[in-house]
């Protein structure tokens, strides 16, 4: 009997679905052991995760869409799709798709409810297949697990499900983000071509980011010569011509840097090199940059929404992400005050020390637990 664990979003590297499902597949190995089993849907090119490939898997090779329409028909038409988890005690869904299972316990993870905040920050036809879907999967979950307890409550408010049937359990950054020699930074600083000044943001590049109010903060401080560089490191989202439009006019633009894929044996390295974090994001579900660049050692510059108050805490400055004035007043106080930088470090590092993957795992498992309890 097995424990299915949904690593879709992890082997298609769908940026913070997918490090959420691997980082917690590798924490609950070494929980579940040979219980554990993966399943995922199988497009062309997908490989197993390095290091995971012993563990059993079942697949399907479908589409992304054509998946998650047959889910939602199935769930429609509640047709069991139990003949794909044979042997299934349990199934974890971790990307907003449950499948239809008619005897096995299910988990949901649900990371946010943004589609519904920001309707105009999401691509129309997804917008659409969420708002008929996950109330649907909402209700059809055994349970449901909330990366923050903002996500908690929005799903409360949105769908009605009952404070006892949701379970907030963080996130964390990988414990390859942690603080870097010099000689780490110096070399991926020539690698990626970064002076040794420079304001960092880590993200898709999508509206809800606020990459607009970042880069009209970074224009301020680059003429005041506070900063050499503003470097981005994501990949584009959607609905991105509007920034793109705006880089184009803005005087610095020279200095605002694309380094392309930036892989996690480096990215840590670039977190640590940079004057400080820009995360000025209006809305997160959890918010991992913000962990990510405190465990590295960069100071930190996030919103006063959301869930960052709950991921930042006290170590890091935060702003109204609607008010460039203030972002760039925050970011000035950074650059131009060592001292305050320095404290802004040792805090981020102890607030990122609360949040681990080995806890949201045992926290995790004993949701398994609960579930499966006679």
């Amino acid at each position: 009997m097995s424990v299915y664990f949904d690593i879709s979003a992890a082997v298609h590297r769908r940026a913070g679905l997918g490090r959420y499902a691997e980082s917690l597949a590798r924490g609950l190995l070494p929980l579940l052991g040979d219980e554990l089993a993966f399943f995922y849907n199988r497009e062309a090119g997908v490989e197993p995760l390095a290091g995971l490939e012993h563990v059993p898997a079942r697949t399907v090779s479908l589409g992304y869409k054509p998946w998650r329409m047959l889910v939602w028909l199935g769930q429609l038409g509640r047709i069991r799709f139990d003949r794909l988890l044979p042997g299934a005690r349990l199934y974890h869904a971790t990307e907003h798709l449950l499948m239809p299972l008619a005897g096995v316990p299910t988990v949901l993870t649900v990371h946010d409810l943004i589609f519904r905040r920001y309707p105009a920050h999401h691509k129309p036809l997804n917008r659409a297949y969420l708002n008929a879907t996950l109330p649907l999967f909402c209700r059809r979950a055994g349970h449901i697990i909330a990366v923050s307890e903002q996500t908690k409550r929005d799903i409360m408010a949105a769908y009605h499900v009952p404070a006892q049937k949701i379970s907030v359990i963080h996130e964390a950054a990988d414990p390859r983000f942690r603080p870097q020699p010099p000689e780490a930074v110096a070399e991926a600083r020539a690698r990626y071509g970064l002076p040794a000044r420079y304001l960092l943001f880590v993200g898709t590049i999508e509206p809800r980011k606020n990459l607009g109010r970042v880069l009209a903060a970074f224009e301020r401080l680059h003429r005041e010569r506070l900063t050499d560089a503003l470097v981005i490191v994501g990949r584009r989202g959607w609905l991105y011509d509007a920034f793109f439009a705006q880089l184009e006019a803005s005087p610095a633009r020279q200095a605002v840097l694309f380094p392309g894929f930036v892989p996690d044996a480096d990215l840590p390295a670039v977190y640590a090199g940079s004057q400080a974090v820009a995360f000025p994001s209006e809305f997160e579900g959890f918010g991992l940059p913000v962990l990510e660049g405190m465990a590295c050692g960069a100071p930190v510059v996030c919103s006063n929404t959301s869930s960052l108050p709950e991921v930042a805490g006290d170590a890091a400055l935060l702003v109204d992400p609607l008010d460039t004035d203030a972002l760039t007043d925050a970011l000035r106080r950074v650059l131009a005050d060592p001292g305050l930088a320095a404290e802004l470090r040792q805090r981020g590092y102890a607030q990122a020390a609360r949040f681990s993957w080995s806890r949201a795992a045992q926290e995790t498992a004993a949701v398994y637990e609960r579930l499966l309890r006679p």
